[in-house]
C-alpha cells in the first residue's frame, strides 16, 4: 500500500512539473536552443575592440518631452559642453545607493522626493511649487524610499513601505492611498486608465488609476528571491511585458492579465543562483525586445511571441539605449559597446575606465548610460560622469562630482539632470 502511494505521488509531480514547464516554455520553438552554460569570465572582452571605426547615425533625435511610456529612450538633444551648472536642492535620502531614483518631468517643473518621503515639485528655475507629505511620525522614521511615474496628468507614488498613492502633480493633493501586502519593487507603467507594477513576490498588479483599486494580478514563479535590481515593465499595443527575478519574460493581456507568452533565461539548475542575477531595464526597438544581465549575457527576443532572435556575451545589467538598429550599452567591465540590433554583432569596444589605476577599476560599475546629440554621456559608482563620442567611443571628458552616490543621467529639455542623495544637478 506504502509503495502503490509512492508511485501515484510520483506520477502526479511529474504531471506538475511537465505542465509547469510547457507554460513556461511554450513560446520556444522545438528546434531551437537557449545557450544557458555558464560563460567563463575568459571570455569577457577586456580590450578595444575594432578601435578606430566610426559609427555614422541619422540626423534624426528623439525628443518625447513628456512621455514616460517610451520603451527606447534614444538619442535626444543635448549638446552642451557642461558648463553650466545649477542645483536643486533636497534634505539627504539615507540608503540612496540601494535603489534607482528616477525624476518626474511635466511641462510645469520637475517632482522628487527627499528625506522622511516628501514630495517636491519645483518649476524649472528652482522654485518650490508644492510639497506634500502622507506619513505618520512613525513612518518617517523608516527611511522611506519612493517611485515615481506621471502620465495622464496624474502622479502615482509607491514606496518601500508597501504603500501606494496618486497626487495631483498640480498642487500635490492627495487623490488616494492605499496599501498592499508586499512592497513593490519595480518600474511604474501608466497606460490608459490603468496602472502596473511588480512585487517583491513576483506578481504583477494592474490598478485602477481612478481609486487604487485592483483589477487583475499575475502571479510568476516566486522563487523567494529579491532582486537587486527594479525590476522593468513595457506596455506595447494592448499588452504589457515584464521581467521577474528569476529572469523570466512574461508577456500578458493588458486588460485581462492573460498569458500570451513566457521565456525563461535562467535553467533550473541556476535558479539557486537567481539571489545574484541582475538584470537590465527591457527595451523596445521595432519587433524585439533587448536586456541584458551580469552573467554575460545580451538578449534580443521577439516581442509577438518570445522566441530569441540572438544571444550576445556582454556583462552588464544597465538599461541599453538603441538608436539607428545601433545598441549603445556598457560592461560592468566598463567597456562601451556599440551592436548591430538587427544581428547581435559586435561593432566595436572601447574601454571607458582606461584611465583609472587598475587596482581601482574593479571596484568601478557603471550606473547609466543616456545619448545626447553628439556624445555619450555613462555615470559611475564613484561620483564621476564620463562623456565620450557618440561616433568613436573615445572619452572627451570626466567629471567629477561631489560624494559617490549619484544616480543615471537624465537628458530633459535640452538638458542633463542626475540625481545625488542630496540634491538634483542640472547641466545647460
Amino acid at each position: 500500500m506504502i509503495k502503490f502511494f509512492f508511485i501515484i505521488l510520483i506520477i502526479f509531480s511529474s504531471c506538475s512539473l511537465e505542465k509547469k514547464s510547457f507554460f513556461k516554455n511554450k513560446n520556444i520553438a522545438e528546434n531551437q536552443e537557449i545557450d544557458l552554460k555558464e560563460i567563463d569570465s575568459k571570455e569577457i572582452i577586456k580590450e578595444d575592440f575594432n578601435k578606430y571605426i566610426k559609427i555614422n547615425l541619422s540626423k534624426t533625435i528623439k525628443n518625447n518631452k513628456f512621455k514616460e511610456l517610451r520603451n527606447n529612450y534614444g538619442r535626444e538633444k543635448f549638446d552642451s559642453d557642461l558648463n553650466s551648472v545649477s542645483k536643486y536642492k533636497i534634505k539627504k535620502i539615507k540608503n540612496f545607493s540601494n535603489f534607482e531614483p528616477k525624476i518626474v518631468f511635466n511641462p510645469e517643473g520637475l517632482i522628487f522626493f527627499e528625506k522622511e518621503g516628501t514630495l517636491k515639485k519645483y518649476d524649472y528655475s528652482q522654485e518650490l511649487i508644492w510639497k506634500k507629505n502622507i506619513y505618520s511620525k512613525q513612518e518617517k522614521k523608516s527611511d522611506i524610499l519612493i517611485n515615481l511615474a506621471y502620465e495622464n496628468d496624474i502622479l502615482i507614488i509607491t514606496d518601500n513601505l508597501a504603500k501606494y498613492y496618486a497626487v495631483n502633480p498640480q498642487n500635490g493633493e492627495l487623490i488616494w492611498s492605499k496599501t498592499n501586502l508586499t512592497p513593490f519593487n519595480s518600474q511604474i507603467k501608466i497606460y490608459k486608465d490603468k496602472f502596473y507594477i511588480v512585487d517583491y513576490e513576483n506578481i504583477l498588479h494592474c490598478f485602477s488609476i481612478k481609486d487604487g483599486n485592483k483589477i487583475w494580478r499575475y502571479q510568476t514563479d516566486n522563487f523567494f528571491v529579491k532582486t537587486k535590481k527594479k525590476l522593468s515593465i513595457i506596455i506595447e499595443n494592448e499588452k504589457v511585458i515584464f521581467n521577474n527575478s528569476i529572469g523570466d519574460i512574461t508577456a500578458l493581456d493588458a486588460n485581462k492579465g492573460i498569458l500570451l507568452w513566457q521565456t525563461p533565461t535562467q535553467n533550473n539548475l541556476v535558479y539557486a543562483k537567481s539571489a545574484s542575477l541582475i538584470t537590465s531595464d527591457l527595451v523596445l526597438e521595432k519587433d524585439s525586445i533587448f536586456f541584458s544581465n551580469n552573467r554575460n549575457e545580451f538578449y534580443s527576443i521577439n516581442k509577438d511571441n518570445g522566441f530569441l532572435n540572438w544571444k550576445q556575451k556582454i556583462n552588464s545589467n544597465i538599461r541599453p539605449v538603441i538608436s539607428n538598429d545601433i545598441i549603445f550599452t556598457v560592461s560592468n567591465e566598463g567597456f562601451l559597446y556599440f551592436i548591430d540590433s538587427l544581428g547581435g554583432n559586435i561593432l566595436k569596444s572601447n574601454n571607458l575606465l582606461i584611465n583609472f589605476k587598475d587596482k581601482h577599476r574593479e571596484f568601478i560599475k557603471p550606473i547609466g548610460i543616456v545619448l545626447g546629440s553628439d556624445k555619450i554621456f555613462l555615470s559611475l559608482n564613484n561620483g564621476k560622469l564620463i562623456v565620450a563620442s557618440i561616433q568613436t567611443g573615445e572619452i572627451i571628458n570626466t567629471f567629477k562630482l561631489d560624494g559617490n552616490q549619484i544616480s543615471k543621467p537624465f537628458i530633459f529639455d535640452n538638458k542633463l539632470y542626475i540625481i545625488k542623495d542630496n540634491s538634483i544637478i542640472e547641466y545647460k
